[in-house]
Protein backbone atom coordinates (compact mmCIF):
# COMPACT_ATOMS: atom_id res chain seq x y z
CA UNK A 1 0.00 0.00 0.00
CA UNK A 2 1.60 3.37 -0.55
CA UNK A 3 2.25 6.49 1.31
CA UNK A 4 -0.99 8.56 1.27
CA UNK A 5 0.01 12.97 1.02
CA UNK A 6 -2.05 15.47 0.81
CA UNK A 7 -0.81 18.05 -1.55
CA UNK A 8 -2.73 21.31 -0.67
CA UNK A 9 -1.84 23.86 -3.82
CA UNK A 10 -4.30 26.50 -5.35
CA UNK A 11 -2.43 27.34 -8.08
CA UNK A 12 -3.58 24.43 -10.48
CA UNK A 13 0.09 24.09 -12.72
CA UNK A 14 1.55 23.84 -9.13
CA UNK A 15 -0.94 21.68 -7.93
CA UNK A 16 -0.25 19.45 -10.80
CA UNK A 17 4.15 19.69 -10.58
CA UNK A 18 3.48 18.87 -6.56
CA UNK A 19 1.08 15.62 -7.63
CA UNK A 20 3.57 14.38 -10.00
CA UNK A 21 6.59 14.82 -7.61
CA UNK A 22 4.72 12.62 -4.81
CA UNK A 23 3.41 10.09 -7.50
CA UNK A 24 6.67 10.03 -8.83
CA UNK A 25 8.14 9.28 -5.30
CA UNK A 26 6.15 6.17 -5.66
CA UNK A 27 3.40 8.00 -3.35
CA UNK A 28 -0.29 8.33 -3.44
CA UNK A 29 -1.20 12.21 -4.02
CA UNK A 30 -4.72 13.49 -2.76
CA UNK A 31 -5.51 17.05 -3.94
CA UNK A 32 -6.94 20.32 -1.79
CA UNK A 33 -7.19 23.40 -2.81
CA UNK A 34 -7.42 25.21 0.53
CA UNK A 35 -7.11 24.42 3.92
CA UNK A 36 -10.77 23.36 4.12
CA UNK A 37 -10.92 20.92 1.68
CA UNK A 38 -7.18 19.28 3.52
CA UNK A 39 -8.70 18.79 6.83
CA UNK A 40 -11.93 17.08 5.00
CA UNK A 41 -9.14 14.35 3.50
CA UNK A 42 -7.57 13.80 6.94
CA UNK A 43 -11.13 13.22 8.55
CA UNK A 44 -12.32 10.87 6.04
CA UNK A 45 -9.46 8.77 4.38
CA UNK A 46 -7.46 7.04 7.25
CA UNK A 47 -3.72 6.43 6.63
CA UNK A 48 -2.69 9.85 6.08
CA UNK A 49 0.82 10.21 6.72
CA UNK A 50 2.33 13.40 5.25
CA UNK A 51 0.88 16.65 4.24
CA UNK A 52 2.76 19.14 1.77
CA UNK A 53 1.01 22.37 1.73
CA UNK A 54 1.80 26.06 0.59
CA UNK A 55 1.67 28.34 2.89
CA UNK A 56 -0.54 31.50 0.68
CA UNK A 57 -3.44 30.22 -0.37
CA UNK A 58 -7.57 31.18 0.17
CA UNK A 59 -10.11 30.19 2.60
CA UNK A 60 -9.76 30.25 6.12
CA UNK A 61 -6.87 29.70 6.82
CA UNK A 62 -3.17 29.70 5.11
CA UNK A 63 -0.47 26.82 5.15
CA UNK A 64 1.43 27.54 8.66
CA UNK A 65 -2.14 27.72 10.48
CA UNK A 66 -3.10 24.62 8.98
CA UNK A 67 0.08 22.95 9.46
CA UNK A 68 -0.26 23.91 13.04
CA UNK A 69 -3.92 22.44 13.06
CA UNK A 70 -2.65 19.54 11.41
CA UNK A 71 0.23 19.00 14.21
CA UNK A 72 -2.08 19.40 17.12
CA UNK A 73 -5.18 16.94 16.17
CA UNK A 74 -2.94 14.61 13.91
CA UNK A 75 0.84 14.24 16.05
CA UNK A 76 2.38 11.45 13.76
CA UNK A 77 1.58 13.63 10.27
CA UNK A 78 4.99 14.83 8.77
CA UNK A 79 4.22 17.84 7.20
CA UNK A 80 6.48 20.17 4.67
CA UNK A 81 5.57 23.72 3.81
CA UNK A 82 6.21 25.49 0.95
CA UNK A 83 6.31 29.24 -0.53
CA UNK A 84 7.53 31.15 -2.98
CA UNK A 85 6.25 34.26 -0.98
CA UNK A 86 7.60 33.99 2.77
CA UNK A 87 9.78 32.36 4.31
CA UNK A 88 9.01 31.68 7.47
CA UNK A 89 10.65 31.88 10.78
CA UNK A 90 11.60 28.48 12.66
CA UNK A 91 9.37 28.75 15.67
CA UNK A 92 6.55 29.45 13.17
CA UNK A 93 7.39 26.36 12.01
CA UNK A 94 5.41 23.24 13.34
CA UNK A 95 7.71 20.33 15.44
CA UNK A 96 9.48 18.35 12.89
CA UNK A 97 7.94 20.68 9.75
CA UNK A 98 9.95 21.10 7.27
CA UNK A 99 10.40 24.06 4.72
CA UNK A 100 11.02 24.47 1.29
CA UNK A 101 11.14 27.85 -1.22
CA UNK A 102 9.23 27.88 -4.15
CA UNK A 103 10.63 27.01 -7.15
CA UNK A 104 11.86 24.09 -4.76
CA UNK A 105 14.61 21.62 -5.61
CA UNK A 106 12.11 18.35 -7.10
CA UNK A 107 15.14 15.99 -6.19
CA UNK A 108 15.57 17.39 -2.59
CA UNK A 109 11.54 17.59 -1.83
CA UNK A 110 11.45 13.88 -3.30
CA UNK A 111 14.23 13.04 -1.08
CA UNK A 112 12.36 14.77 1.60
CA UNK A 113 8.73 12.53 0.84
CA UNK A 114 10.93 9.37 0.66
CA UNK A 115 12.61 9.86 4.04
CA UNK A 116 9.48 11.02 5.43
CA UNK A 117 7.17 7.72 3.92
CA UNK A 118 10.06 5.01 5.49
Amino acid sequence: MKTKVVVVEDEPLLLMMAVEIVEEAGLEALEARDADEALLLLERVAGIRILLTDIDMPGSMDGLKLARAVRDRWPPVEIIIVSGMKQPDADELPERGVFFSKPYDTRQLSDTLVRMAA
